[in-house]
């Protein structure tokens, strides 16, 4: 009989000291081989409005240990002797890393939390093209050293390979973003992402994740960042518009019906629009012909500059504006943030692309007049 009251006790013990454990905060503890002369380990905090200090601890013989609390499972990040560790938290949580601070590659350990596992792959992936990427402009770099300048025929070698790199890494990104779409890593990913380039796969992430981490203020603010800019990302109808052109006259997004046009934000301000511009006059001069149009937005406030810059530049379409930077209505309704920016409407009024420059703007008329 004994026997028979022990077992039950035993499991009784067994709930009641896992519901003694700590759902008011979390626990990260370490071991630091080879520390040096470390003398503390720092805890930030990663959101919105940025990385946050937020505890310290000093190491004792190579050990330490943080108990904190979050009010919603967050982006940490641990600073070890100028090294960054990440790691994503909630309360609850008994997180444990090991690192040697003497290994190059800053390779670590963690359990705990699956999630931070999760970060760490993330990592590895951002870590191994951007290592890629320095290799490559390290070398670049000793080229133009050896020859005493910096060299257009260079550039012209390492350039594509460097963009190669970049895409490359955003579409290994994008793979894990989609296994990993229901976790905290999948939407840190995804924020490391071009968003001009990326613009669709984002909003369908935001629309894949509405309802989870609601209490995550990041996370909340990038949901309402897509759903601004999903009625006019691609797919979508492009909204009406009217503004009064440079002689005065008005011009609609509706007298382009039926046509393939462009929708050019610039500004003579702007140093990236203008260093595009003679490659936006090369397709208009290419493709024009086949019906390809152009409606040029400025974001100008002194029509002087916007003139001289339309002349300077050779511009020879149909050039529109409300003279008020970021803060036009049409810049407003098209969310416009950022310039050069641009939008392709098909001849249905449809959005067809965005933000496209240099060689992928010559390949997409390419695909759409030939």
């Amino acid at each position: 009989m004994k026997i028979r009251l022990f077992a039950p006790l035993l499991f009784s013990a067994a709930l009641f000291l896992a519901s003694c454990k700590d759902s008011d905060s979390f626990t990260i503890s370490g071991i630091i081989q080879n520390p040096g002369k470390t003398g503390k380990v720092y805890l930030l905090a990663a959101d919105s409005a940025g990385v946050i200090p937020v505890d310290s601890v000093a190491l004792d013989g190579g050990n330490f240990k943080f108990k904190h609390s979050t009010p919603y499972a967050n982006l940490f990040k641990l600073s070890i002797n100028g090294n960054i560790f990440d790691i994503v938290a909630q309360n609850g949580e008994n997180i444990k890393l090991t690192t040697d601070l003497k290994d190059p590659a800053h390779a670590y350990e963690i359990t705990g939390s699956e999630t931070s596992g999760q970060i760490k792959e993330f990592n590895r992936i951002s870590n191994f093209y951007g290592d890629k990427n320095s290799k490559l402009t390290e070398e670049y770099r000793a080229k133009s050293d050896s020859i005493g300048h910096e060299s257009d025929s260079l550039l012209k070698i390492y350039m594509p390979v460097f963009q190669k790199n970049i895409d490359d890494n955003s579409q290994e990104v994008l793979k894990f973003v989609e296994k990993n779409k229901h976790s905290l890593a999948g939407f840190y990913a995804a924020t490391s992402l071009d968003q001009f380039k990326y613009e669709q796969q984002l909003v369908a992430f935001a629309d894949a994740i509405r309802g989870e981490f609601k209490d995550n203020p990041s996370v909340k603010a990038f949901v309402a960042q897509m759903d601004a800019v999903k009625p006019v990302s691609v797919g979508h109808k492009a909204p009406e518009f009217t503004m009064a052109s440079i002689d005065g006259k008005q011009v609609k997004l509706s007298d382009y019906k039926g046509k393939y046009v462009m929708l050019d934000f610039w500004a003579s301000w702007c140093a990236p629009c203008r260093r595009e511009n003679p490659n936006v006059v090369k397709q208009y001069a290419k493709f024009h012909p086949k019906g390809f149009q152009i409606l040029g937005i400025s974001l100008d406030e002194e029509k002087g500059a916007w003139q001289g810059a339309i002349k300077a530049d050779k511009l020879t379409w149909t050039h529109v504006s409300e003279m008020k930077r970021f803060e036009g209505p049409t810049e407003r309704l098209y969310q416009i943030s950022a310039i050069p920016s641009n939008y392709l409407i098909d001849p249905n009024g449809n959005i067809a692309a965005k933000n496209i420059t240099g060689a992928d703007l010559e390949a997409f008329l390419n695909k759409t007049f030939n």
